[in-house]
């Protein structure tokens, strides 16, 4: 049995490795000037062993093909599924559709000029493939007719101005050698463009409540990115200007002394998804598996408790205020005498909620899984100089440290004068608390402490302000 499952891995080892060279060979050469010796040659392997995996040069292209389709929608099947409406839906497909394409341009281009008519079983499952594709997309146009969103329009149709609407976008950004910013603005601008000629009805400005409107996000460049395209979808012009950087912690001797004796701990707290993806990383590394059968999982904020999902963790309770206070509050009916609760976080947490549980009798362990730093001159002068250029309505600010940090990378000394011309937005009290602190005003704070409460909330402050 173990040297049949070793066959079975070598074999696929083996296959992969003729895709990849002949991947990276249909690239740099046309079809024709490909040969099945080059890419023995390139995969290091035998020429007969080649065609032992592939019986023509036809099959291995459109092997390629339907290896990259494949992948295209899956990806894309669990993208839209944890979208909320069609609208959503419709944005998710058309800009991870977009993505997949310009991350592929080999792919892309065979994809285009392929006929799909080619006489073989991995042409004809390529054609089921691409009619999967399209009825991703007919599922998501009848389900927003179905919901009144979009109009009463032929859906087969409809698919195919939509997906030659992607496919020229990609066609563009790929001549252009479109940087990664270009394609950002060109995948919201097709997006744009598609939904206002689906769109129904009523005004479609209600798509776009944010367009014209310039919006300065502070964080991590990673978390940036990611809220930036919640923003971008609602119509704002979005510029990223990291405040933070996030490293390993100093030592993992901490840490390490608790998980190794997790049979001791009854909760275990994550209060952001850095420390849930710090955890898991450090747990791989140690090749340690945690027991969550018995250990109840507590995860502060909807976006902490997706990242807990998406690496298997279960969460038992989520607060419904996204706080300290709100965990403690959760609480309020188990017996925390005498339990153990570890809370993994940065090196600079904040101490209110590990005092908190102290008052009701529970026991501590808390270690630094990451620090939280300025970023380096080098890393974010682009940013800086991008900033100086423009003229923004609105900062927003998701921690203390995303404001203090701002003040420190631009010098400024009179945060007042600063931000007297701008709005503000916070995600929660404790930064407006920071804000305040400096005498800086604060116009935006939601009421649910998350980055969707916060975009509601902006959303809101506009309306009100054009009313």
């Amino acid at each position: 049995m173990i040297i049949k499952e070793k066959r079975q891995s070598g074999k696929i080892l083996k296959r992969g490795k003729i895709i990849e060279a002949a991947s990276l060979l249909f690239s740099q050469k046309n079809y024709h000037e490909v040969m099945m010796e080059d890419v023995a040659k390139l995969a290091s392997l035998a020429k007969g062993t080649v065609y032992n995996y592939f019986a023509s040069k036809e099959e291995l292209y459109f092997s390629i093909m339907q290896q990259r389709m494949e992948n295209l929608i899956s990806s894309l099947k669990n993208k839209v599924a944890d979208e909320r409406t069609s609208i959503d839906s419709l944005h998710s497909f058309i800009i991870h559709t977009y993505m997949f394409m310009m991350k592929y341009p080999t792919f892309f281009l065979m994809y285009q000029k392929e006929s799909l008519k080619a006489e073989n079983e991995i042409c004809t499952e390529l054609c089921t493939l691409e009619k999967d594709l399209k009825n991703q997309l007919k599922g998501i146009i009848k389900s927003g007719k179905n919901e009144n969103l979009f109009r009463d329009i032929e859906e087969d149709f409809a698919v195919d101005l939509i997906l030659g609407s992607i496919y020229g976008s990609v066609s563009r950004g790929i001549e252009k050698r479109y940087t990664e910013e270009e394609m950002v603005k060109d995948r919201e601008r097709t997006y744009q463009f598609v939904v206002t000629g689906l769109f129904s009805g009523f005004d479609s400005s209600r798509l776009t409540p944010l367009k014209n409107k310039t919006i300065v996000i502070t964080r991590t460049l990673e978390q940036s990115k990611e809220s930036a395209e919640v923003f971008q979808k609602l119509g704002a012009e979005v510029l990223t200007f990291p405040t933070l950087e996030i490293t390993p912690p100093d030592s993992w001797k901490e840490f390490d002394a608790v998980v190794n004796r997790q049979s001791k701990i009854d909760f275990i707290i994550f209060t952001s998804a850095h420390s849930v993806k710090m955890f898991v990383k450090r747990c791989e590394e140690l090749s340690l598996k945690f027991d969550f059968n018995r250990i109840k999982v507590i995860a502060v904020g909807s976006k902490t408790s997706d990242v807990c999902r998406k690496n298997d963790i279960p969460v038992h309770i989520i607060p419904k205020e996204f706080s300290g206070d709100g965990v403690i509050d959760e609480l309020e009916d188990y017996d925390l005498k005498d339990k153990l609760f570890f809370i993994p976080r940065s090196a600079i947490g904040r101490e209110e909620l590990p005092e908190g549980l102290k008052k009701r009798g529970a026991k501590i362990k808390t270690a630094s899984v990451y620090n939280i730093g300025l970023p380096s001159d080098e890393n974010i002068s682009e940013y800086k100089e991008k900033l100086k250029e423009s003229n923004p309505d609105l900062f927003v600010f998701t921690s203390p440290s995303t404001f203090i940090n701002f003040l420190e990378i631009q010098h400024i000394a009179d945060p007042v004068k600063y931000f007297g011309n701008y709005a503000v937005a916070v995600i929660g009290p404790t930064t407006k608390a920071a804000l305040e602190k400096k005498k800086v005003k604060v116009n935006i704070i939601p009421g649910e402490y998350t980055i969707e409460g916060l975009v509601n909330s902006i959303v809101e402050y506009y309306q009100m302000e054009n009313n």
